[in-house]
């Protein structure tokens, strides 16, 4: 792994996981994720990871027109690092799921490494009425849904968005068996270090939030990976925190944000994205641990600037 002076905070404004009815904060229109976007920034963060809903409804949505209207507004009122998904939501195609990110060709793109179960279900047993109709169907969906990114898949990204936009990539993995799948694409050349690895705990399907499994990621990519890569940490719920905090320790980077996790503390929910980087940040800063700027983040990942962006 990489040596760094500094850790970067990811924040991930909204997702494709939570529902309205699971939480006020939500970040749905335009807008409210410009604005999210914007206050994680300030708290903070130096990666903005971003999805769209339907302003109407909160439901997912690939639609780059609704991407366009927040991306210029968090490009022009913060320095961040815009990163875009490629994982969408459930049910979409990877056509779909690429839209946005052809259109826009912004300095880095989530890249799930890997075809996988994604359980939401476990979900539906907290919350007896949806405001909207959709999110019951949503929730159900994923016990018969498999997330699609085969190599064919994963190749198809590298080449359209990487080679011929310059886009870097966080790549998102999963489970062990993901951490492999990246050193093969390294191996092919079709990723250049340095590699950002976002290892991710408690996502039924995927490995498990359990301190013994970070270290064993930890491990296994830098058995892969050497001096080439730099470390992220996300986990899902209740663990946000402790596994951040426990991997920070260990060197890595972070990812909070209401996509991955709702709540700030035990039965609180997050009132905002910014209290969850303001929260990471300072349990970091107890740590002396730096936080990275932008630019350092920019630095540290070799992307390719702002400036070359299409929004």
């Amino acid at each position: 792994m990489r040596k760094q002076d500094k850790v970067i905070i990811t924040c991930a404004v909204t997702g494709s996981i939570h529902t309205p009815t699971m939480t006020p904060h939500l970040p749905i229109t335009p807008e409210e994720i410009a604005e999210a976007a914007i206050g994680a920034a300030e708290a903070g963060a130096a990666i903005i990871h971003l999805h769209a809903r339907d302003p109407n409804d909160g439901r997912p949505t690939p639609d780059p027109d609704v991407f366009m209207q927040f991306l210029p507004r968090i490009k022009q009122s913060t320095d961040a690092v815009i990163n875009i998904t490629t994982g969408g939501g459930h049910g979409m195609s990877i056509e779909e799921r690429l839209a946005a990110p052809l259109r826009a060709k912004p300095e880095m793109c989530s890249l799930n490494m890997g075809s996988m179960n994604f359980g939401l279900f476990p979900m539906l047993d907290r919350y007896k009425e949806f405001r909207h109709e959709w999110e019951r169907q949503h929730l159900e969906n994923s016990r018969d849904f498999i997330f699609r990114n085969t190599f064919k898949d994963i190749e198809y990204i590298l080449t359209h968005l990487g080679e011929a936009h310059g886009t870097r990539f966080e790549f998102e993995c999963y489970d062990v068996g993901h951490l492999y799948t990246l050193a093969h694409f390294l191996d092919r050349k079709l990723v250049t270090p340095p590699l950002f690895v976002q290892t991710i705990f408690g996502i039924l399907g995927g490995i498990g939030a359990d301190p013994e499994n970070v270290a064993h990621m930890h491990r296994i990519a830098d058995k892969l990976f050497g001096d080439d890569w730099s470390w992220s940490i996300l986990a899902a719920g209740r663990n946000q925190m402790p596994l951040c905090t426990m991997a920070a320790m260990m060197g890595a980077n972070v990812r909070v944000g209401l996509e991955d996790s709702i709540y700030l503390g035990k039965g609180e929910l997050a009132t905002s994205n910014a209290a969850q980087v303001a929260k990471i940040r300072s349990i970091l800063e107890t740590l002396s641990l730096k936080i990275a700027t932008p630019a350092e983040a920019r630095a540290m990942l070799d992307l390719k600037g702002g400036d070359r962006v299409d929004f």
